[in-house]
């Protein structure tokens, strides 16, 4: 059982591990988004640097390795077996790719910020309750069109919505859904004291009309 669960929580760090905006924005866009902008390796930057194609090709795989890394245990039956145990392992999987996503071992540890995997994660765990927080970043993006406020924002928004209207069963969603927002919080530590500064970049899901 170790073995097993050893097995399934290193694939889902090798999982979010593949740095998605590094290689799309290498491979089919002929430049490394690790140079350009924020620096950073995830999907915001490859949309402000590579624009809306690569963009959401980045988003797109960030959200897959995180759903991947929490359904592969559960189409293997892997498990601990008492009661809400089935949902610990694909759940500390998830943990694991997020982990990935921050630090890949296949980009020298410096990833992104571990949104979009954490959504993938939640999207598989809890779709409603991701949906609902998906809304609020909606919200946030719209009102003040900062990227990283929604983000954070709806990250934090996702437990309560789960414990308001919900009953998870077991330990392990109640729990990541309060380790994934500080996770996510922390990981936007930069942003943070950029917003404080009035030195954050917006980002406009719709285009301002030029004067």
């Amino acid at each position: 059982m170790l073995i097993e669960a050893l097995i399934f929580i290193t694939e889902g760090y090798l999982l979010g591990s593949i740095p998605s905006a590094v290689w799309i924005g290498i491979y089919l866009f002929g430049k490394d988004v690790r140079n350009y902008g924020s620096k950073n390796a995830g999907a915001t930057n490859t949309f402000r640097v590579l624009g809306k194609q690569a963009g959401t090709l980045v988003l797109l795989a960030d959200i897959l390795k995180g759903y991947l890394a929490y359904s592969i245990p559960f189409w293997f039956e892997a498990g601990f077996q008492y009661p809400g145990g089935r949902f610990d392992l694909p759940m500390v999987c998830g943990l694991a790719a997020v982990a990935g996503h921050l630090y890949p071992v296949f980009a020298g540890f410096k990833g992104g910020k571990g949104v979009a995997t954490a959504l993938g994660i939640m999207l598989a765990a809890a779709p409603l309750t991701s949906l609902m927080a998906a809304s609020i970043f909606l919200i946030i993006w719209l009102t003040w069109n900062y990227i990283s406020l929604a983000s954070m924002t709806s990250a934090l928004s996702f437990p309560i919505f789960l414990f308001l209207f919900f009953e998870p069963e077991g330990y392990a969603l109640p729990i990541a859904s309060i380790l994934l927002p500080m996770l996510i919080v922390y990981s936007h530590r930069s942003n943070i004291r950029k917003l404080f500064k009035g030195e954050e970049s917006k980002m406009y899901l719709i285009p301002r009309k030029k004067k």
